[in-house]
């Protein structure tokens, strides 16, 4: 049955100005600073019935235990909330706090490191991020107070396909092949170059939608919304500084037309996006030197959050005419598990020989400190992702399977799932065309408890074509996977709608 609703909010800031390891990329950037604060921003929806906790972190991705360490803190303070149910998601913003220890490769473990090289030890990042997240949850459900909620969808051009597809094979061309351990490029490339004479298509679309979710304080009052859409938040990606990106400019751009309101930021399935124009840079350099003065990551930010905070103004205008104080929230959480990517006998007697090459290669002796730690961190993780690479393999042979988290949530006539992927937006359109519910925000990189990372989950097409993000080093989870993540999702959702 429906009750009436309270809701509580809370928003926590885990920056540092010490140095600390910025994991995203090959390599390991120390950060200089603080462009604008990375953070956590906690929502608690209480119907008397069940509940929906959700937080939302300025992070590229969850690894190892830190999920498991998150609801334990959880837990201890506010016994009241099912950390089974508790939900985490990441923007991913490529220039956050080393909370998770390690990225791709981790210092001192996998490569030396000069006694000059500064930097905070992840131990401490990851007590700032725990202790965030924890006493965001806590200060969310103490401070409920009864409120509702509105929903609607709007549109905002903010991503776009990343895969870019040729006529011919690039691994094929001479010097093209690619360095081992990283990309492995065929008739696609990640952020391929578009002025090719064999240029010919993107692989993917993109998707406009902005799915909003609002709350309101009793008197109808606007305090927050959760805001999901299909793009990463990487326009600053390359920063030596910590940033959430053009999350930072939603939220100031709408603070200063609402006040301090709380946004819960998700990232909808974006795998093969990202908000980047590959084939239109000359015009988009005029645009925005016309507009701002200046073509750069930051400008490029606030262009995508003025056309996000006018889908935020829009749907609000129509959406406030019917605020839920009584809604029914169903929070379910299970465990899955999905096939994991198949490994054939010739990659994995290729890969044991790539492995062997990698191990050959020396880590670099000339140069400053710096220069050193930045070179070595690219080879480690080279070395590691044909490692990790390999032990999926083992497991792939053995059956094994991917076992994961999956939570879906009622509120109402609205739904929220969730993958730990990078998942290809393909799934979530899969997902959306036969939801039985009104609206479904499909949520992803989200916490998964029972493995140490996800990766991406890329399409049949994508693994064809190869390039970053579809190929052997990337997936741990086949097509078949993403379909049978596909199913399960739906099978829930239904479930759900039929015992409403």
């Amino acid at each position: 049955m429906s009750g009436k609703l309270k809701i509580g909010w809370s928003c926590k800031d885990f920056s540092t100005t010490e140095p600390t390891c910025i994991h995203g990329q090959f390599h390991i950037r120390l950060s200089k600073g603080i462009t604008d604060p990375v953070t956590v921003t906690a929502l608690v929806l209480d119907s008397g019935d069940d509940q929906m906790v959700w937080l939302s972190c300025d992070a590229t991705g969850f690894h190892g235990t830190i999920v498991t360490e998150v609801r334990e803190r959880v837990r201890a303070l506010v016994p009241e909330v099912d950390v089974a149910k508790l939900v985490m998601n990441c923007t991913h913003t490529h220039c956050t706090t080393d909370f998770n220890g390690e990225g791709m490769a981790k210092p001192l473990r996998d490569f030396p490191v000069d006694p000059e090289v500064k930097y905070m030890p992840s131990s401490q990042a990851r007590e700032l991020f725990l202790e965030a997240c924890s006493q965001a949850v806590k200060e969310a459900w103490e401070t409920r107070s009864e409120g509702g909620v509105a929903w609607g969808y709007g549109y905002a051009v903010a991503s776009h396909s990343r895969k870019v597809w040729y006529f011919d094979d690039l691994s094929k061309r001479p010097g093209r092949g690619g360095a081992t351990g990283m990309a492995v490029n065929g008739h696609a490339a990640m952020y391929g170059y578009t002025n090719d004479d064999q240029f010919s298509h993107y692989e993917a679309g993109a998707d406009h939608f902005v799915n909003l979710m609002y709350t309101f304080d009793a008197e109808g009052t606007l305090t927050g919304a959760v805001v999901n859409l299909a793009c990463p938040s990487q326009n600053s990606e390359g920063f030596e500084s910590l940033t959430a990106d053009f999350w930072h400019q939603v939220r100031q751009r709408l603070a200063e037309k609402h006040g301090p309101i709380n946004v819960l930021a998700q990232c909808a399935p974006a795998g093969d996006l990202s908000p980047r124009i590959l084939h239109y840079r000359a015009a988009q350099e005029r645009r925005f030197k016309l507009k701002y003065g200046e073509f750069s990551t930051i400008t490029e930010r606030m262009d995508i959050a003025e056309r996000l905070c006018g889908a935020f103004d829009e749907v609000l205008s129509w959406a406030k005419k019917d605020i839920r104080y009584e809604v029914k929230i169903v929070n379910s959480v299970e465990k899955i598990d999905l096939e994991l990517r198949p490994c054939t006998e010739e990659e994995y007697e290729n890969e044991l020989a790539v492995q062997a090459e990698l191990q050959k290669m020396e880590f670099r002796k000339d140069g400053t400190p710096w220069e050193r730690f930045r070179e070595d961190s690219i080879l480690a993780a080279r070395r590691n992702r044909s490692n990790a690479f390999l032990s999926r393999c083992g497991r792939a042979r053995r059956g094994d399977r991917y076992v994961t988290e999956l939570h879906v949530v009622a509120v109402g006539d609205i739904a929220f799932v969730t993958s730990p992927f990078e998942l290809y937006q393909d799934y979530m359109h899969r997902i959306q065309a036969r939801s039985p519910y009104e609206q479904t925000f499909t949520v992803q990189l989200c916490d998964n408890q029972y493995e140490t990372g996800s990766g991406y989950l890329a399409t049949e097409r994508a693994v064809e074509g190869g390039g970053y993000s579809s190929s052997r080093y990337c997936n741990w989870v086949s097509p078949k996977g993403g379909q049978e993540l596909v199913e399960a999702t739906l099978a829930r959702l239904n479930d759900l709608k039929k015992k409403e």
